[in-house]
């Protein structure tokens, strides 16, 4: 008799890791790729990070931490919204997390119970769905368009059938680099207090904006979760290292939940990532190559027949319409990662009812490497358009 298997892993994969596996099959075979598929930075971390490192290795034994993380990463971080958006945090309401990824199974388990309905804008990242439908919770998708800039609002969340529990929202957003105003996060979180809808706020892609800054929900409500990582603006994708800055009446939860799934954070890169918000210059450089690399492939996709895209305002991404060239943006992009060697990301990771007429493009490498993508697409595409 076949021995039982939980209904919990048959959940879609993240097609990003997917597309990333063909890509780097193709270069262990000795093909060029250029890597506009994964939403990492492509640099390393700051310097006075690697310095850290260095001097906390010689510093011996490295053991367990609180489950809710050391206290001077914690400080830091509730300094950190102070000093950017003017917010006092009381420290002990930072959890330090494994990843904003561990952030996001730890925000959900305390916040919603099985059978509650959590709502998610699609497009959107796919780990919210797939993380709450393994926890046993609906996801209720509230689609968004691109003739409005791909925006959330309360109009939209009305229109949602039946009652919601929670709300998951991300400024900037993955894929469409969409960034809501301060007004309409003000207009979204008073929404979700008056219908008793708890708001969990993805702030991971803060830092990372073209033109206006992004804003707290810790500005606006003291009821949010508010997720933000050391992978995006911080360049630390690998050290595995997020926060949670939870409402007082659910740190003892998550503390609990902490303890028993993860013991604590990676230890040497709390350590280290306390010295990170020193490093504002250099990681401002960085955010100034995106910039670059932003305006290299908006200037180049009309070129090649791409007419649409999401307003990319933050974060790394572009959403770009190809529903002129194909139907089937899975296929689209296994046959230009074979035809020009640029991998880039089907819609249909981030849209699944919408997305084949879409592919996400990561601008988050070097300029060379986006340059170098530009020109072969532009050698791909530009007789076809």
């Amino acid at each position: 008799m076949p021995l039982k298997t939980s209904r919990r892993g048959a959940i879609p994969p993240f097609i990003v890791m997917d597309v990333l596996r063909a890509a780097n099959e193709r270069q262990a075979a000795g093909q060029g790729v250029y890597h506009l598929e994964v939403g990492q930075p492509g640099t390393g971390a700051p310097s006075v990070v690697v310095e850290e490192i260095r001097n906390a290795v010689g510093r011996g034994r490295m053991g367990y931490t609180d489950a809710m993380g050391v206290p001077p990463l914690r400080k830091r971080i509730a300094r950190h919204y102070l000093d950017t958006y003017g917010v006092h945090v009381d420290p002990e309401r930072v959890a330090v997390t494994t990843g904003s990824s561990g952030a996001f199974l730890l925000a959900f388990l305390s916040a919603f119970d099985v059978g509650d309905r959590v709502a998610v804008a699609t497009p959107g990242y796919p780990a919210y769905r797939n993380i709450l439908t393994a926890l046993g919770v609906e996801v209720v998708e509230v689609l968004t368009f691109q003739e409005d800039g791909f925006r959330l609002t309360p109009e939209l969340l009305k229109d949602a059938p039946g009652p919601l529990d929670g709300l998951v929202l991300a400024s900037p957003a993955n894929p469409t680099g969409t960034v809501v105003t301060r007004n309409e996060l003000a207009a979204l979180a008073t929404y979700c207090s008056h219908a008793g809808i708890r708001l969990i706020s993805d702030e991971i892609y803060h830092g990372i904006t073209y033109g206006q800054n992004a804003h707290s929900a810790l500005e606006l409500t003291g009821e949010a979760l508010v997720i933000n990582s050391f992978s995006k603006y911080y360049s630390m994708t690998g050290w595995r290292l997020g926060w949670i800055v939870l409402p007082p009446e659910l740190v003892r939860p998550v503390e609990c939940l902490a303890q028993n799934f993860f013991i604590s954070p990676p230890t040497l890169s709390q350590v280290a990532a306390v010295r990170v918000f020193e490093a504002t210059d250099e990681l401002n450089a960085h955010v100034a190559r995106y910039a670059r690399n932003r305006s290299r492939i908006l200037e180049t996709l009309p070129r090649v027949g791409i007419l649409g895209w999401g307003p990319a305002d933050g974060a790394f991404y572009i959403l770009a319409d190809v529903r002129n060239l194909t139907d089937d943006s899975e296929a689209f992009c296994r046959r230009m990662l074979a035809e020009s060697g640029v991998a880039a990301t089907p819609g249909t990771d981030f849209d699944p009812g919408r997305g084949s007429g879409y592919l996400r493009i990561s601008f988050a490498g070097s300029e060379e490497e986006v340059g170098g993508a530009m020109e072969a697409l532009e050698a791909w595409l530009g007789g076809e358009s």
